[in-house]
């Protein structure tokens, strides 16, 4: 400060806007008089080391490259994760990694860093959105997708945009709003780059969303999209990944929808895709995905009358130990659908199901 205030009285610098007016009024002295014009070589060696020392600060940073690339390596981690990880458990975790990213948000760093916490921030508040949807914790999951759609927009990073409500879209789907569901499917599709994962997965969920409706022309026009989209698609290094599209899924989404569309080759699609997620040959064990084909095999199985079959994968999903309180609808309809066919396996399942729901279920 005593630098600067030499420099304004010698002339070498102009006080920036607005205190030249003020300094004149407080010393009663005319402005011109108070301030006299440097040269203009003076001028122009104030502009260069301005600029210089904005390039600085551009340039000096408390992240760090190394920083950042452990951060979006953690994000991929979780996001991998996510298949075999109980929700709280990994919840807990990614809420960790969130608040390190906060912390460096409020720190130094340059244009390029933020944009990349902004992003990485974005894929955490997402995941932790899906988790606490899954855990049927609607509010904080609705303020973290707010979030990470929030982070999205300042990071001009359409595919995070996508997701986010395409993760919506699910959400009402398990709450039965079948109508909102195909709107917020088809909004996350004009989000996504085309081709893009969260395209792909948004496609599917429209398949899902108007099978649940009785209409079957709008689902197999949903699911030849899909077909088309990942057909040149290769198999990924790792098809866990819960935001990057495997094109195994494809088939686990055909077999949901044909079951909810009450379609026979929904439980041929089932068993396809629970014996892929259970052979060590197809990538690590992915037991959420193996809980959610064996309840589509027991819907399935239903509608072809096999029903000893039915009850018999409803009660493996239900005693897995992978079974996450979004999925308990699905249990539901199973359960319900058993007691209605008078099955001896009703009792044990319903007993089941209230042991995993608690009391009053």
């Amino acid at each position: 400060m005593e630098r600067q205030l030499k420099d304004w009285e010698s002339g070498r610098r102009r006080p920036r806007d607005p205190y030249p007016v003020l300094l004149s009024r407080a010393l009663d002295l005319d402005e011109d008089e108070l301030f006299r014009d440097g040269d203009a070589a003076d001028r122009e060696v104030d502009d260069e080391t301005d600029a210089l020392d904005l390039a600085h600060r551009a340039t000096t940073s408390a992240v760090g490259a190394e920083t950042l690339e452990r951060l979006e390596i953690a994000a991929d981690d979780l996001a991998i994760a996510y298949p075999g990880t109980p929700p709280a458990e990994l919840l807990s975790r990614v809420r960790r990694h969130l608040a390190y990213v906060s912390k460096l948000l409020d720190g130094k760093k340059t244009l390029a860093e933020h944009r990349r916490l902004l992003v990485v921030g974005g894929w955490l508040s997402l995941l932790a959105g899906t988790c606490l949807i899954d855990l049927r914790r609607l509010p904080a999951g609705a303020a973290r997708l707010r979030t990470a759609a929030q982070l999205a927009r300042h990071a001009e990073h359409p595919e995070i945009a996508a997701w986010c409500v395409e993760t919506q879209a699910w959400q009402v789907l398990t709450g039965g709003d079948y109508r909102q569901a195909v709107a917020l499917s088809q909004a996350a599709q004009a989000l996504a780059p085309r081709g893009s994962s969260a395209y792909i997965q948004a496609t599917a969920q429209e398949g899902r969303a108007w099978a649940r409706l009785g209409a079957g022309r709008e689902t197999r026009d949903a699911l030849k999209r899909v077909a088309h989209l990942v057909s040149p698609l290769p198999r990924p290094d790792r098809p866990e990944h819960h935001y990057r599209y495997d094109p195994a899924k494809s088939d686990a989404y055909m077999a949901t929808t044909l079951a909810w569309l009450g379609d026979p080759a929904a439980a041929s699609y089932a068993r396809q895709v629970l014996a892929r997620l259970e052979s060590a040959a197809y990538g690590p064990p992915r037991p959420r995905r193996a809980v959610s084909a064996r309840l589509d095999l027991a819907l399935a199985l239903l509608a072809n009358d096999q029903l000893d079959e039915a009850g018999h994968m409803a009660l493996e999903a239900m005693s897995s130990g992978f079974l996450v309180p979004s999925n308990h609808w699905r249990v539901a309809e199973v359960i319900e659908a058993v007691e209605r066919r008078k099955l001896p396996e009703s009792g044990e399942l319903r007993q089941t199901y209230r042991q995993i729901r608690g009391p009053g279920t």
